[in-house]
């Protein structure tokens, strides 16, 4: 990790407009399970089916799209990367750091108001806020792999990353039962289950092998990442 490479990130990822929606979605969650708490609605069926349907299938996706694009699409998109893959930093310190900023936004921006905004609703009865906390964490983790992969391999990660959020995690992967298993929606799920007895928590895919494509996947999204950045020529950063 460069912590140079680090603070220019941070600085750059809360410096724009748009990281506007990193504080607007989150709170769009807490103030909806506010909401319903006073409204006496908020038993542990509908705590899940928030927590499920806007905080896992809508607000995961779309800040791990925003961050993991944001951290270094907008660099390669106006040239700025140009200058730093003309210092002598291996261009996998470049992209592990990327990725570990990432991973630092989405716990801030989406694990820990995940975290509140079920135990506003539930407190700690079957540690629903704590089981959605770690799934949250482990698939916004692999949500960010995926988005820098494609930032760094297309301009069009944005208008990719959607079509994928929309189409695949949220239409394709919960209606139709086979691709259910490709979800990682559905991934998070199983790791949410695992971690309390609340038994409105399901997922279609069994937790071994949620736990192994969760690897997997952010594996293969970094390594993705740090070759397509090492192949890339330095006048394509122009």
């Amino acid at each position: 990790m460069n912590s140079t490479i680090a603070y220019l990130t941070f600085r750059g990822m809360l410096g724009r407009r748009r990281t506007l929606l990193l504080f607007l979605l989150p709170g769009m969650l807490i103030l909806l399970t506010v909401v319903l708490r006073a409204t006496g609605n908020n038993d542990l069926q509908t705590t899940t089916s928030v927590m499920q349907k806007f905080g896992v299938a809508v607000l995961l996706p779309i800040l791990a799209l925003i961050i993991g694009t944001g951290v270094i699409g907008p660099e390669i998109d106006d040239g700025q990367i140009m200058y730093v893959l003309t210092k002598p930093i291996p261009r996998h310190v470049i992209t592990t750091t990327k990725l570990l900023v990432s991973f630092a936004l989405i716990v801030a921006f989406g694990v820990v108001p995940g975290f509140i905004a079920a135990f506003i609703m539930v407190g700690a009865t079957a540690q629903l806020a704590a089981a959605f906390a770690i799934g949250m964490l482990v698939g916004g983790i692999t949500y960010c792999a995926i988005f820098i992969a494609l930032a760094v391999a297309t301009r069009f990660a944005v208008v990719v990353g959607l079509l994928y959020v929309l189409v695949w995690e949220s239409l394709i992967g919960n209606f139709a039962t086979g691709a259910k298993s490709a979800s990682v929606q559905q991934w998070a799920l199983s790791v949410t289950d695992l971690f309390t007895s609340a038994t409105a928590v399901t997922s279609e895919v069994a937790l071994g092998t949620a736990v192994v494509l969760l690897a997997l996947v952010t594996a293969a999204g970094a390594l993705l990442a740090a070759f397509r950045l090492r192949t890339m020529p330095i006048a394509s950063a122009e």
